[in-house]
C-alpha cells in the first residue's frame, strides 16, 4: 500500500512510491540500465563483449569489468573515475589509445554519464526483463480535486478495468488524451475478426446495435471466446512459433503427417488449456505420467509434434548427425524465442554479445533436448502409431498376453507398439565387406557380406526384432557376437517379400554390452541386396510355452509391419540410448569441447531441485513463477496480435538489445494476472484486453495525435491493422457465403496458380480439394515449406522453415494483385455480386448493399460513385462483347453482363483498404 504526506492545507498528494527523497535532496543517481548499458552496448561491446574481449577486457559481465585487463589496469575503479582505465581511454589522446577505436569518440554527455556512474559506484544492474515479476500498483484516476473518487471524470469513465489506468498514465505524461469509443459496427467487427479470426455475421451485427444492455459488448466477447471459430484463429498464431507445416524441408521437402498436432493446438485454444499445461505438454509430453499400461496419453504425445516440426534432410549423401544437429539447434533457439523471448541463437558460437549469457549455456540447455530419439530419418521415426480394424484387435491380443503371463513387461511392449522404441537405426552400422548405405533408409548387405553393430546391451535381450526388405531367396543372416567368426546368437532366413517387414527371432541368452556382427549368406542371388532399416533386441514376449504364443509373436510382428496412421514425435532415450553433451568450439558441432550437463542460464532462476533434469522439468522451469521471462513474453504476444504492436515491439528479443516497453508497469501487471489470478487462462487475458477502453476506443485521429503519436504506441487511438493473410482470404469467403465450418483432419489443397509446385524429387502434386474442402479455413490449407500457398505468402505469411515470432507488414502491389486475380478471390466476387443482385433492385442499391456487407458500414456518396463508375464502364464492355462475361463467370449458373459487372465491381471491394483491415 502507497503511504501519502499531505503538504500544506490543500491537500496535495505525492506518493512516495514514485519519490525518492535521495533523488530530492542529493541529485538523481545515473541509472545503468536505461543510461549506462546503451552507451556500452553502442560503443564498447563490438570489441569487448561477448564475440571479443580486446585486451582481456569485457564489459559484458559485471566481475569482468573489475578486473585487470591484459595492461595490468582495472578498467572499472567503483567510486573512482579518474582510476578507471576505461575514462582514461575514452579522453586519451593518443590514436592508438583513446576508445573507441573504431567509431565515433564518446560525447561530453556520455562521457560525464560514464563519470558519474563510476563515482556513484559503479552499480551493476540486471536487464529490467530479466527480473522477476513483481505486481506494480494500479494508477489511480483520482487527482487534486477529485481526491476521493466522487466526481465522474471522464478519464473514469472512459475507463473501463485496470489497463486504462495505466495508459491514461501515460497519455499524460506525454500530453495526450484518449479517444473516444469505437461506434458499434466498428467494434463488433474489430473483435470478431482479433477473437475468431473471421468477421460478424449480418443477425450478429444487428443484435449488438439494437442490444440496450449495460453488459451488450461482454455477451459479445463471451461468445466469440466460446466459438470453435477462436480455437482456430489463434492455432494459426502458433503455427508460425510451432514453424508448422505439412512437409519435412529442405530440397526434397517430402510430404509429412503433422495434421494432428495442428488439430490439437486447435482444440487447447478452444478448451482454454491453461497455458502452463499447454508448454508442458508440447515440451515434455512424453514424460508426462502414463496410464495403466505405463505409455503417456496419446494427446501429450501429440503436442510434442511441436518440436518435430524441424526439419529433416532426406537429400542422398547427408549426414544424418549433422542434420540431427540441426534440429536440436533449432528446437533450443525456438524454444527460447517462444517463451523467453531472448536472441538465444548466437551463443552457439560465443558467449552473448549485449547479455551476459556464457557460451557454455548454450550446451547445457540443449543437453535438455539432446537425448530425443529422432535421428534425421527418412521415415521421420519416432511416430505415434494409430492402429485400427485388424491391426488393432492383433495389438489388444498381445497387450492381454503379457497381462496374463507377464504384466511388468507391458510398459515396453506397449511402447514399442505405439511408438517402435527403443531400437538401432541402420545407420549406426559399421560398414564391412559387401555392405553399405543405400539410400537414405536402408544398410544394405549382399552375400558373403558382414556388417558390424558396436556396443548392444544384450543384458534382458531373449529376441531380435528386425526390418528388412530383400528379393533374394532364401538369404540367411547370421549374427555373431564380439567378431566376425565369433560365438553364433542366431540365425535368421529372411522373408522373400521384396518389401519392409518385421520379423522376430530368438537370440541366445547373454549378459554385458557387445559388438554384434552380421554376415549374410545368399548364394541363390548374390547380387540382391538384403536390406535393414532398424533392429531391436528385447526381452522374449512371456508364455513360450504356452499352445498359442507363435500366433501371438506373429500378431507383434503383423501389428509392428503394417503401414499406419501416424504422427512424428518427440521420444526421450534412456539408459544406452542417452547421448553425452559437449560443447561445440566456435559453433561447429564435430569440434567437441568439454562435456556439459542439464542446467539453466544463471542469469535467470535457478531450476528448483525438485524438477528432473529433463525436458518436463525444464518445462516446469519455462512455466515457473519465478522465471521472469515467461509471462512477460507471452501477454506481450497476445497483445501484439490485437494492437499490431507489442508493449515491447520486439516481441522475439526482451535483451538488452531489444525494444523497451512502452507501458512497463502495464506489462508486468497483466503477466502476474495473468500467471496467478488467471491461472493461465488465455481466454481470461484476452477477454481483460478486448474489454478495456484502451482496446474499444476509435482508431480516427487527428493532427496533434498523429504529431505526437504516429505510430499510436502510446495506444491514444484504437488499432487499425490490416488482417492477417489467412483472415483476408477467409473473410473473403465468409462475406461471400462461401466458407465451410468444417474442422480438423489433413490439409486441404484449394485453388491456387498452376505450376506453383514443381516437385523435383517426387511426383507430389497439387490436387485440387472437392466440395466444401476447396472453402475451408486458411489453416487447414496444406503447407509446403519449398512453396507455400502463394496467396497467404504475397501477405506475409512465412514459409515456416524456422519459428517466426511476428509477420513483417508490407503494402506492396502484389497484395493487390491477388485479391483482384487471384481465382479464390474471383470465385468469392462472383458469389458475393450474386447476393447482392439480390439485395438491391438498381446498381446503386446493390454496391450499397455490398459493401455494407462486407464492412457492415453506409457507403460514403463519393466512394459509392467510384464503384458505380467501374460498374457502368464494365457493363458497357459486356454488353459489346457478351462472350467476355463468360471468362468472368465461371463459377455460377447465371450468365448476363449485368452480373460480370457486379463481379468486378465486388472484387474491387474485397481489395479496398476498409476490408482488409481491422476497421
Amino acid at each position: 500500500m502507497k503511504k501519502y504526506i499531505f503538504i500544506g492545507l490543500i491537500g496535495i498528494t505525492v506518493s512516495l512510491s514514485a519519490f525518492s527523497w535521495k533523488e530530492s535532496l542529493f541529485g538523481r543517481k545515473v541509472d545503468y540500465n536505461t543510461e549506462v548499458k546503451p552507451i556500452l552496448n553502442k560503443n564498447c561491446m563490438g570489441c569487448h563483449g561477448g564475440v571479443k574481449k580486446a585486451g582481456d577486457v569485457s564489459f559484458l559481465f559485471e566481475h569482468e569489468m573489475l578486473e585487470p585487463g591484459k595492461s595490468g589496469k582495472i578498467p572499472v575503479v567503483r567510486g573512482d573515475a579518474d582510476a578507471s582505465e576505461m575514462i582514461r581511454r575514452i579522453l586519451s589522446e593518443d590514436a592508438d589509445e583513446k576508445m573507441p577505436q573504431k567509431g565515433n569518440p564518446l560525447t561530453e554527455e556520455e562521457v560525464k554519464t560514464l563519470k558519474d556512474w563510476i563515482n556513484e559506484g559503479a552499480e551493476w544492474e540486471k536487464h529490467w526483463s530479466y527480473r522477476r515479476i513483481e505486481k506494480p500498483d494500479v494508477p489511480s484516476l483520482n487527482n487534486l480535486w477529485n481526491l476521493y473518487g466522487l466526481i465522474e471524470t471522464d478519464e473514469k469513465k472512459f475507463a473501463k478495468n485496470e489497463i486504462d489506468n495505466f495508459v491514461i498514465k501515460k497519455l499524460k505524461k506525454e500530453g495526450l488524451n484518449v479517444s473516444p469509443e469505437a461506434d458499434r459496427i466498428t467494434l463488433i467487427r474489430r473483435v470478431s475478426l482479433d477473437l475468431s479470426g473471421l468477421p460478424p455475421m449480418e443477425k450478429e451485427v444487428n443484435d449488438f446495435v439494437n442490444d440496450k444492455s449495460s453488459d451488450a459488448y461482454e455477451k459479445v466477447v463471451d461468445r466469440l471466446l466460446k466459438s470453435s471459430a477462436y480455437g482456430e484463429r489463434w492455432a494459426s498464431m502458433w503455427m508460425d512459433l510451432a514453424r508448422y507445416a505439412d512437409t519435412k524441408g529442405y530440397e526434397s521437402d517430402g510430404a509429412r503427417t503433422m495434421w494432428r498436432y495442428r488439430d490439437y493446438v486447435v482444440k487447447a485454444f478452444n478448451q482454454d488449456k491453461p497455458f502452463d499445461k499447454f508448454t508442458i505438454e508440447q515440451l515434455g509430453g512424453d514424460l508426462l505420467p502414463g496410464g495403466k499400461d505405463g505409455f503417456p496419453d496419446k494427446n501429450n504425445l501429440i503436442a510434442t509434434g511441436f518440436h518435430r516440426n524441424t526439419m529433416t534432410n532426406n537429400e542422398g549423401g547427408t549426414e544424418d548427425e549433422e542434420f540431427r544437429t540441426s534440429a536440436q539447434i533449432d528446437r533450443v533457439n525456438t524454444t527460447w524465442e517462444v517463451w523467453q523471448g531472448t536472441t538465444f541463437a548466437c551463443i552457439q558460437c560465443h558467449s552473448h554479445p549485449y547479455d551476459p549469457i556464457p557460451h557454455e549455456d548454450y550446451y547445457k540447455y540443449m543437453a535438455y533436448f539432446n537425448n530425443s530419439r529422432d535421428e534425421d530419418l527418412a521415415d521421420e521415426s519416432p511416430k505415434l502409431r494409430f492402429y485400427k480394424g485388424n491391426d488393432s484387435a492383433r495389438v489388444e491380443r498381445v497387450k492381454s498376453w503379457i497381462e496374463k503371463y507377464n504384466p511388468s513387461q507391458t510398459k515396453e511392449v506397449t511402447q514399442f507398439l505405439n511408438v517402435m522404441e527403443p531400437k538401432i537405426n541402420s545407420h549406426s552400422f559399421a560398414k564391412g565387406d559387401q555392405s553399405t548405405v543405400l539410400g537414405v533408409s536402408y544398410f544394405g548387405v549382399k552375400n558373403k557380406g558382414n556388417a558390424r553393430i558396436p556396443k548392444v546391451n544384450l543384458e534382458r535381450a531373449g529376441s531380435i526384432l528386425m526390418s528388412v526388405s530383400t528379393k533374394a531367396e532364401n538369404a540367411v543372416l547370421t549374427l555373431h557376437l564380439d567378431k566376425i567368426d565369433g560365438a553364433v546368437l542366431s540365425q535368421i532366413k529372411i522373408p522373400e517379400k521384396g518389401k519392409d517387414t518385421v520379423i522376430i527371432a530368438p537370440i541366445s541368452k547373454m549378459a554385458g554390452k557387445h559388438d554384434i556382427y552380421l554376415s549374410l549368406n545368399s548364394p541363390k542371388s548374390p547380387e540382391e541386396w538384403v536390406k535393414i532399416s532398424w533392429i531391436s533386441f528385447q526381452p522374449e514376449l512371456p508364455g513360450s510355452n504356452q499352445p498359442e504364443y507363435k500366433n501371438i509373436v506373429t500378431d507383434y510382428a503383423t501389428a509392428l509391419t503394417k503401414s499406419t496412421e501416424s504422427i512424428p514425435v518427440i521420444w526421450e532415450g534412456r539408459g544406452d540410448f542417452a547421448r553425452k553433451t559437449h560443447v561445440f568450439v566456435r559453433g561447429n558441432w564435430m569440434v567437441k569441447g568439454a562435456e556439459v550437463k542439464p542446467d539453466v542460464p544463471k542469469l535467470l532462476a535457478p531450476m528448483p531441485k525438485e524438477f528432473s533434469r529433463d525436458r518436463l522439468g525444464l518445462a516446469k522451469w519455462i512455466v515457473n513463477r519465478e522465471n521472469p521471462l515467461t509471462g512477460r513474453v507471452i501477454v506481450n504476444r497476445f497483445w501484439e496480435q490485437l494492437f499490431g504492436k507489442g508493449i515491447v515491439e520486439t516481441v522475439e528479443d526482451f535483451g538488452s538489445q531489444g525494444s523497451e516497453p512502452t507501458h512497463p508497469e502495464l506489462l508486468d501487471w497483466l503477466a502476474v494476472r495473468f500467471m496467478e489470478d488467471d491461472q493461465w487462462s488465455v481466454k481470461k487475458l484476452l477477454k481483460t484486453i478486448v474489454m478495456s477502453g484502451t482496446y474499444r476506443q476509435s482508431s480516427k485521429t487527428n493532427k496533434e495525435k498523429l504529431e505526437k503519436d504516429p505510430y499510436n504506441i502510446w495506444l491514444s487511438r484504437g488499432p487499425r491493422v490490416r488482417l492477417s493473410a489467412e483472415q483476408v482470404r477467409d473473410q473473403a469467403l465468409a462475406c461471400s457465403g462461401l466458407i465451410s465450418r468444417k474442422m480438423y483432419g489433413p490439409g486441404v489443397m484449394p485453388p491456387q496458380p498452376d505450376k506453383i509446385w514443381q516437385s523435383p524429387y517426387s511426383g507430389e502434386k497439387w490436387v485440387l480439394s472437392e466440395g466444401e474442402d476447396k472453402y475451408r479455413r486458411g489453416i487447414y490449407t496444406y503447407w509446403k515449406r519449398t512453396a507455400p500457398y502463394p496467396s497467404m505468402v504475397t501477405f506475409d505469411a512465412p514459409s515456416r522453415e524456422l519459428c517466426q515470432s511476428r509477420r513483417m507488414l508490407t503494402n506492396t502491389p502484389l497484395q493487390a494483385l491477388v485479391t483482384l486475380n487471384d481465382p479464390v478471390y474471383l470465385e468469392a466476387a462472383e458469389k458475393l455480386a450474386s447476393r447482392m443482385k439480390k439485395r438491391g433492385k438498381t446498381p446503386e442499391q446493390q454496391l450499397t448493399e455490398g459493401y455494407r456487407m462486407l464492412t457492415f458500414q453506409s457507403i460514403e456518396k463519393e466512394n459509392l460513385n467510384v464503384l458505380l463508375r467501374i460498374y457502368k464502364e464494365a457493363l458497357e464492355i459486356y454488353k459489346r462483347k457478351p462472350a467476355d462475361a463468360d471468362s468472368i463467370l465461371i463459377y455460377g449458373n447465371e450468365h448476363s453482363p449485368e452480373l460480370a459487372a457486379l463481379t468486378i465491381s465486388a472484387n474491387v471491394m474485397l481489395n479496398l483498404d476498409n476490408v482488409v483491415t481491422k476497421e
